[in-house]
């Protein structure tokens, strides 16, 4: 089993070819219920404008219906590509799956809350932890209290948080998880990132991918895909690396280029600052002297010409 460790098939391309099926559903199940930390079951894969296999497709998402405690909906994007705008991408999926899930004239009240989990295999952001999640809460700008809604559930009034409704979502930085694996969710990161998966795993899904998706069971046509999709990775990162560490030199070149410009203006701005402050001071002094010279023509004391102009009895006695 060790040869075929390395073997097994990396999850952002099974999510978009074999994961999809219903017969390995429990393998997407096990990713959500170690993510939730509550057993998920898969209803279905609802039909979406995402859910398109071209490797180009501008959404690259599942849209899946979930039996949970309260049956909702939930969203799986595996990005590979670079988005500058990567979290408007998600808002917009995010805002799409509830239109597109809710018959028009329907009440709002059969909007279903949902989920939304982002497997990113690039740099999204600065941070130091590899799973971040977010939620909706309103809280008080004085009083610091959380809002609650009464709604109309079950023909009662029940009070509910706006948490309760509004969407929630994960992000998994997968480059970003270096450790050893020892939960199930590290269990899972681990897999996601470098497709390695324990013999003696324990972690829902896990030992279902471990049948499923071997490298080796796929025919010759299907690994030649897979592999050209891994080369293709590995040439995309190795490009941004490049760009990334062309762009700090290009950096530091242009950094020295503005601060050497900068130096040069800021040597003007002070040149002319310190020649007008110079010239200031010897116009000042000049007529200082030129006071004392009319004062002391005058037969003023030289005690009193030092009084009006400041001049020491030594200078004015020169003059």
């Amino acid at each position: 089993m060790g040869e075929l460790k390395d073997r097994y098939i990396r999850f952002d391309w099974a999510i978009k070819r074999m994961l999809r099926d219903k017969a390995n559903f429990a393998v997407l199940e096990g990713l959500l219920t170690v993510l939730f930390e509550d057993k998920t079951q898969i209803v279905e894969i609802l039909e979406s404008e995402g859910n398109q296999l071209a490797e180009t497709d501008k959404f690259n998402r599942v849209d899946i219906k979930a039996k949970n405690s309260k049956g909702e909906i939930i969203l799986v994007e595996v990005q590979n590509t670079r988005e500058v705008y990567y979290l408007e991408r998600i808002l917009y999926g995010v805002a799409k799956t509830i239109t597109e899930h809710i018959s028009l004239g329907e009440s709002y009240g059969n909007i279903k809350k949902v989920y939304s989990i982002s497997i990113v295999y690039f740099d999204l952001g600065k941070g130091n932890d590899y799973l971040y999640h977010g939620q909706n809460r309103f809280i008080g700008v004085h009083a610091d209290d959380e809002l609650q809604i009464t709604t109309k559930q079950e023909d009662a009034l029940l009070p509910k948080y706006p948490r309760e409704i509004f969407p929630e979502y994960y992000i998994i930085r997968v480059n970003e998880f270096n450790k050893v694996a020892k939960t199930p969710l590290e269990e899972w990161v681990n897999y996601l990132k470098t497709g390695e998966i324990e013999p003696e795993t324990k972690a829902p899904g896990l030992s279902e991918a471990r049948e499923k998706l071997k490298y080796y069971s796929m025919t010759p046509g299907e690994r030649h895909a897979y592999d050209e999709h891994l080369n293709a990775i590995m040439i995309q990162n190795d490009v941004l690396s490049t760009a990334k560490m062309e762009g700090l030199a290009e950096g530091r070149a242009e950094g020295r280029a503005e601060g050497r410009a900068e130096g040069r203006a800021e040597g003007r701005a002070e040149g002319r600052a310190e020649g007008l402050e110079e010239g200031w001071a010897k116009g000042k002094a000049e007529g200082l002297l030129s006071t004392a010279r009319k004062l002391k023509s005058m037969g003023m004391p030289p005690e009193d010409i030092s009084l009006a102009t400041g001049l020491t009895i030594e200078e004015i006695q020169e003059l």
